[in-house]
C-alpha cells in the first residue's frame, strides 16, 4: 500500500519547482531579495486562511503553543530565508536546471542534522538512496566538463558549487527544524499541526525579511506590490508546495522526505527545456538517471 507521504511530496517537488520557475522569472523586475521576499508575502495570508479553514470547516483544534515549538519556527524560518537568498542568487551563475541542481546535496545534510537534533535514525536502504542520489548530484554539478575523480573534487572550489553546497545547508537545517516544530506541537494526526507550523513560519519570515529589506533596500517593498500579478503567482505555488512538504515533514523522517523530493529535478528539467528553451547536455541526464534510481530504492526498500 502506497504511503501518503510519497504522494503528498510528490505534489509538494512539483509545486516547488514550478515557483521556482515563476520567481526566476522575476528576476527580471526584482533584486534577489525582493524576488526572495515574494514567496513569503504573497503566501502567508493562505497559510493563515489554510489553518482557519481546518479549524472552522475541518473542526480541527487550534495546537497551544509553546517555547520549543517558536524557537523552531524562528530558526527554521530563517534557515529558509538565507536558503532562498542563496538559490535565487543561483541563479545568476549557471542555468536554470544546473542552479537548482546544486542545492539538491541538503538529501545528505538533511539525514545528518535529523539525526543529530531529533535523532531521526536512517534505513539502510535509504541510506544506500540518497548515496546514490548524491552522485547523480555530483555528475550534474561537473556537466560541462568530462566526469573524473578529479573533476569531482575540483568543482568543490568553484563558486557556484560552494554556494550551492551552503545553500543546501540552510536547506537541511530548515527541514530539520521545521518538522521538530511540528511534533513539539504534539496531539493525533498531521494535518493541523503541519498546517498551523506553516502559518507561523512564513508569518515570521514575512516580518524578518520585510525588515531586512525596509533597512537595506526599502524600494523593492514598492516593486513587490508593484509587480503584484507575477509576485502573487509565487506566493500560491509556494503555499501549496509548503503546505505539502509540512505536511510530509510531519508524517515520515524529512531524510526519507528530501530525498524522494529528488524527483523535482525531473520537473526541472522539462520547464528547461520546454519554457526556458535551455539544452540539457547528456552528463545532466545521467546524472539524473542516479538521482531517480535512488528514489525508486528509497521507494521501494526505504
Amino acid at each position: 500500500m502506497l504511503e501518503l507521504w510519497i504522494p503528498i511530496t510528490i505534489a509538494a517537488a512539483f509545486f516547488q519547482n514550478l515557483r521556482s520557475a515563476l520567481q526566476k522569472h522575476l528576476k527580471a523586475h526584482l533584486s534577489t531579495g525582493g524576488a526572495t521576499y515574494v514567496r513569503f508575502f504573497y503566501a502567508w495570508p493562505f497559510a493563515v486562511l489554510y489553518v482557519w479553514g481546518l479549524h472552522t470547516f475541518a473542526g480541527f483544534a487550534i495546537p497551544a503553543v509553546n517555547a520549543t515549538f517558536l524557537m523552531y519556527c524562528f530558526l527554521g524560518g530563517l534557515s529558509q530565508i538565507i536558503f532562498t537568498f542563496l538559490l535565487v542568487w543561483l541563479f545568476s551563475f549557471r542555468n536554470f536546471a544546473t542552479g537548482t541542481i546544486y542545492s539538491k546535496t541538503e538529501t545528505v545534510q538533511v539525514a545528518i542534522l535529523g539525526l543529530l537534533i531529533l535523532g531521526d535514525p536512517l534505513s539502510l536502504g535509504a541510506g544506500i538512496a540518497i548515496f546514490i542520489s548524491l552522485i547523480g548530484v555530483m555528475a550534474l554539478s561537473v556537466a560541462d566538463t568530462k566526469i573524473t575523480p578529479g573533476n569531482l573534487i575540483t568543482s568543490l572550489r568553484e563558486k557556484p558549487t560552494l554556494i550551492g553546497l551552503t545553500c543546501g545547508a540552510f536547506l537541511g537545517a530548515s527541514v530539520v527544524l521545521f518538522r521538530g516544530g511540528a511534533l513539539s506541537l504534539g496531539g493525533e494526526g498531521f494535518i493541523m499541526q503541519a498546517a498551523f507550523t506553516l502559518a507561523v513560519s512564513v508569518v515570521l519570515q514575512t516580518v524578518m525579511m520585510g525588515a531586512y529589506l525596509a533597512l537595506r533596500e526599502p524600494g523593492q517593498l514598492k516593486a513587490v506590490i508593484v509587480h503584484w500579478r507575477p509576485s502573487l503567482s509565487v506566493g500560491v505555488a509556494g503555499v501549496l508546495a509548503s503546505i505539502g512538504w509540512f505536511s510530509a515533514f510531519t508524517l515520515q523522517n524529512a531524510a526519507y522526505v528530501r530525498a524522494l523530493g529528488q524527483i523535482e529535478l525531473v520537473f526541472t528539467i522539462i520547464v528547461s527545456v520546454v519554457i526556458f528553451r535551455e539544452k540539457i547536455k547528456s552528463q545532466e541526464i545521467i546524472g539524473t538517471v542516479f538521482i531517480i534510481a535512488g528514489i525508486l530504492i528509497l521507494v521501494l526498500a526505504g
